[in-house]
């Protein structure tokens, strides 16, 4: 009897260019496992709107392999060791995480596997380029995206060409072995997801419409288009690429096939350096393993956070009483997700307005964003805070009122998620406390009342984080080690 491959699905939840399954498939009958492995520390385990998309997107993975995909839930290295204990199973082979205890997990249990005589085989479906590969002339890693991007990664060779999906897959299912989907527990107990279930489609086919729907047209305009939330602009693919239900291989080529592979395209140039930026976050996450929890830049450890909990709750409620932060924070808790330059915007607005701790935002994303990642989450709000590797300067503070006026001038997006202020003329949308008391009888707004007076004034607070940034700079800090 030949040894089956057990096929070990992690954050490659399709079939079509999944380099481990095409490999396991080539050497015969695979057994395909997922693992929730719920062993790690807290901080990592996937919040709940994650644990939402992850369980519809495993249902239909399941669904593509004939509902023969086993289900399992714990420590994944003592998981992987009884299967191979309990079955004829010779060789193992998964696709490369990179979170700093997924690489340490990977490592130590593949270290077990040889040494048991179990062939492993690990393979990248999830970067265009390994972080190990990337690095400046004095062989250490960047820190600054551009060069990163332009001089490093496009001199390197062009990513893999994705890869079809395997013909003829012979799987072998074990039903008393396997747990079964609802046993991971993913699904949130209380009823908030009902407007999210009806605009997203997890899975590998939700991820193929998304990006048809984006293509050729989209990338054309992104560049133009991307900023203005209300437009709905951007491709929608960052939760399929996070739970890999499609691959950045997969859209870097389609897009580029999309405009007749003319990559002197404004559009597809600045689409393509996005994924560029997503790269940089996991290679700085593998370079830097500290940044989900600390600063990057050490001449912020002694910088004098507010400790404030009234305002983070109204912040997170989206009442704030700043409009552009108000609906990007209504947004998020609605959809799951929140346009990227509003991010931005309630970002610096939390970090240097309210003066809180970045780590706290980072978490609340963590819960509520459908795409929480990682790499991404923490590389970008330390961005945003400055704190990180090319970082804002913390002294770029984002001002709400003139980001809403350049980027949602007649407020729609603003109306949308706060309708209360539906009535409000262009002039004041963004400002309504500036409006003068007739216009607001008029758009039935009454500050304090049926919408949150400001909880704190821009301006002063603008200075009070200027006075922060002051006062750390005076305070002795450390490089890390």
């Amino acid at each position: 009897m030949v040894a089956s491959t057990l096929m070990w699905f992690r954050q490659d939840l399709r079939l079509r260019d999944n380099p481990a399954l095409s490999y396991a498939c080539e050497k015969g009958a695979i057994i395909p496992l997922y693992i929730f492995d719920n062993e790690c520390e807290q901080h990592f385990i996937p919040g709940s709107a994650s644990k939402w998309w992850l369980h519809h997107s495993l249902s239909a993975l399941n669904n593509s392999l004939g509902n023969q995909l086993h289900f399992s839930k714990g420590d994944a290295s003592k998981v992987i060791i009884e299967w191979i204990e309990k079955h004829n199973i010779k060789r193992v082979v998964w696709n490369r995480c990179y979170e700093p205890w997924q690489i340490k997990r990977d490592a130590q249990l593949k270290q077990t596997l040889l040494a048991a005589g179990v062939e492993v085989k690990s393979f990248n479906s999830n970067l265009l380029w390994e972080p190990w590969q990337v690095l400046k002339k004095d062989q250490t890693p960047y820190k600054v995206f551009t060069p990163y991007y332009r001089r490093g990664c496009l001199s390197k060779t062009a990513p893999r060409m994705p890869i079809a999906t395997p013909k003829n897959m012979q799987l072998e299912y074990y039903p008393q072995f396997d747990q079964g989907l609802d046993t991971l527990e993913l699904l949130p107990t209380i009823d908030w997801h009902t407007t999210i279930e009806k605009m997203w489609t997890p899975g590998e086919q939700g991820a193929a419409k998304h990006l048809s729907e984006f293509l050729p047209d989209g990338a054309k305009a992104y560049k133009q288009k991307r900023d203005f939330p209300d437009l709905g602009a951007t491709s929608k693919l960052s939760p399929h690429l996070h739970f890999g239900e499609i691959s950045p291989n997969q859209i870097w080529y389609s897009a580029i096939h999309a405009l007749d592979g003319n990559t002197e395209d404004a559009g597809l140039d600045c689409y393509l350096s996005e994924l560029g930026w997503r790269e940089f976050s996991y290679y700085l996450l593998f370079h830097f393993p500290h940044i989900p929890q600390e600063n990057f830049s050490p001449k912020f450890q002694h910088f004098p956070w507010r400790n404030d909990p009234d305002s983070l709750k109204a912040w997170q409620q989206g009442q704030t009483g700043i409009p552009i932060v108000d609906a990007g924070m209504r947004e998020l808790w609605q959809t799951g997700t929140m346009h990227n330059r509003v991010r931005m915007v309630v970002g610096s607005f939390l970090v240097k307005n309210l003066l809180i701790d970045w780590r706290q935002g980072e978490r609340w994303f963590w819960d509520c964003l459908l795409d929480a990642d990682l790499a991404a989450n923490s590389a970008s709000w330390q961005w945003i805070a400055g704190t990180g590797a090319d970082a804002a300067p913390y002294f770029r503070i984002f001002n709400p009122v003139t980001q809403g006026q350049r980027f949602d001038p007649h407020g729609d997006y603003v109306k949308r998620y706060c309708p209360e202020l539906s009535k409000m003329p262009d002039k004041y949308i963004h400002n309504p406390w500036d409006a003068p008391q007739n216009i607001k009888e008029y758009a039935g707004v009454e500050l304090g009342s049926n919408y949150p007076k400001p909880i704190v004034d821009l301006k002063v607070s603008r200075q009070r984080a200027l006075d922060a940034l002051a006062y750390s700079k005076q305070q002795p800090h450390e490089e890390p080690a």
